[in-house]
């Protein structure tokens, strides 16, 4: 049996995702790790918890398949996109911890720059808005606040990147400092127009150019490791986002999915053309094969899964987020219970970085049932709002069919909920980890394992469509109340 080796390296857990030569998977292994918040709107990773955990989930997936790395023809890397790595380029210690994409904390430099009158070049450059949710203003966090940074920086002797860099360079044993176009496009320091670092944001934040990774294609030569009993190439690379952009065969502009995870993030797929938000919705790379850039229109919400781990952690009202359907099967119909999770702000289309959550609607006969359900609407809410900014940016939203993956849509509830308040239908692949599919298919099929995209696209299956069936009035007035709850919590 020869295997593809899909590497998730998430926000609350990496992952490895032994996948074989039909593109089913045959193994997994997952281990969590520790979430740090040292202050109010600060997440931090720990780096060497990261990268031992990946060494451990792969090397778990390897014994349970019983593979050597001779039965590994390559491997593919996914991995949370925006937070930010810096490392000392001979001892790979790093010199701060990693700096979540959830952060905040660059909130007063953002608004600055934007008082400066940046944003507009910055946007478009990057097709991103001047906000801590990217990885340029961590990046300068980090060589302002540690102790000699900025001289180590400027003396070529730190290295910058996302986890993905990350995890090569070390996995590569330092020799390879790569990442590739997806990852580089939300760096907010990488022109995805020309195509390249772009040195006027790199000097207006003080990011020695020394520092950021050669950018490759999502399929290409990315080193390889002899870390698990031999060299296995890594041969494909793409943030999460993008990376289940491919794993759901969105190859064609107007092709629309969104992903269920820590966060949701809708993208559609704008082929050769980078679309100008009028929305606060980003322009991205959506993939980049054989030096051919495919863009992305992309709307972000930061809390869509963290709420029910919120709900596990923090409140302790459930022990495990399966039971939160059946809990919002059995809620009150008579309370309209909304519940904005703004934890770290709200995303797209609001982009408010101190906002912070709150519930509305709570009476006296509120209880876990009422939560449960708040939550698990709140989620379907939040994609409304990013599809109706896509409406307004392109005048439509695709081929009227929401392709969804992520932990959050095993839950039958959450997915009619949210068909019912987009009124549109949602598809939900039989494959459910697109993410780990799609950097499997981009491994593979440089390797030659897996078909080419035309290929690829034929064997995506469907495992269930949910068609609307709320009526037009019902799901009118409780988007209002949403818009309303929103309208409650902004600040700014």
């Amino acid at each position: 049996m020869t295997f593809v080796l899909a590497i998730d390296q998430g926000t609350t857990s990496s992952r490895a995702i032994l996948f074989d030569e039909n593109m089913a998977i045959a193994h997994v292994a997952q281990q969590e790790f520790t979430q740090h918040f040292p202050k109010s709107g600060w997440v931090e990773h720990h780096l060497d918890e990261i990268w031992q955990s990946v060494q451990t989930v792969v090397r778990d997936v390897m014994a349970k398949a019983n593979a050597s790395a001779d039965d590994i023809a390559a491997i593919g890397i996914t991995n949370q996109r925006e937070t930010t790595a810096v490392w000392d380029k001979t001892t790979g210690d790093a010199v701060h911890n990693a700096i979540v994409w959830q952060d905040r904390r660059t909130s007063d430099l953002c608004n600055k720059l934007k008082a400066a009158g940046h944003e507009d070049m910055v946007t478009q450059k990057t097709g991103l808005l001047l906000d801590p949710y990217f990885s340029s203003t961590k990046v300068k966090w980090i060589l302002d606040n540690v102790d000699g940074a900025r001289d180590r920086a400027q003396a070529n002797e730190l290295l910058f990147g996302t986890i993905d860099s990350f995890l090569i360079w070390k996995m590569t044993g330092g020799a390879r400092h790569v990442t590739d176009a997806t990852n580089a496009a939300r760096t907010m320091l990488y022109n995805i127009v020309d195509g390249e670092w772009d040195a006027e944001i790199c000097d207006l934040l003080g990011v020695p150019m020394g520092m950021l990774p050669q950018v490759l294609d999502c399929a290409a030569d990315f080193g390889s490791t002899s870390l698990f009993g031999g060299d296995i190439p890594i041969l494909g690379v793409a943030g999460d986002q993008q990376a289940a952009t491919l794993g759901q065969a969105c190859f064609e502009p107007g092709m629309l999915k969104s992903t269920y995870g820590t966060g949701c993030f809708a993208l559609i797929n704008t082929g050769d053309t980078l679309v100008r938000s009028k929305n606060r919705l980003l322009g991205t790379i959506a993939y980049q094969l054989d030096g051919k850039t495919t863009y992305a229109l992309e709307g972000s919400i930061f809390i869509a899964g963290a709420v029910v781990q919120w709900l596990r952690d923090g409140l302790k009202i459930i022990g495990d987020a399966t039971q939160t359907q059946d809990m919002a099967r059995n809620a009150d119909p008579e309370q309209s219970i909304y519940m904005v999770p703004a934890f770290t702000g709200l995303g797209a289309p609001y982009w408010d970085a101190e906002c912070r959550g709150a519930i509305f609607g709570l009476t006296r006969n509120s209880g876990p049932n009422e939560f449960a359900k708040a939550a698990l609407q709140s989620v379907g809410y939040q994609t409304r709002d990013l599809l109706e900014a896509m409406q307004a940016d392109m005048g439509h939203t695709g081929e009227g069919v929401l392709r969804v993956d992520g932990g959050m849509t095993a839950s039958d509830w959450t997915m009619q909920f949210l068909s019912d308040i987009i009124g549109a239908s949602v598809d939900r692949p039989e494959i459910f980890e697109t993410t780990a599919l799609g950097v499997a298919w981009l491994a593979g099929s440089r390797a030659g394992v897996y078909p080419d995209q035309a290929g690829f696209a034929v064997n995506w299956a469907l495992d269930r469509r949910f068609e609307p069936g709320m009526a037009e009035a019902d799901r009118t007035t409780l988007y209002a109340g949403w818009k309303d709850a929103v309208g409650r919590t902004l600040v700014g």
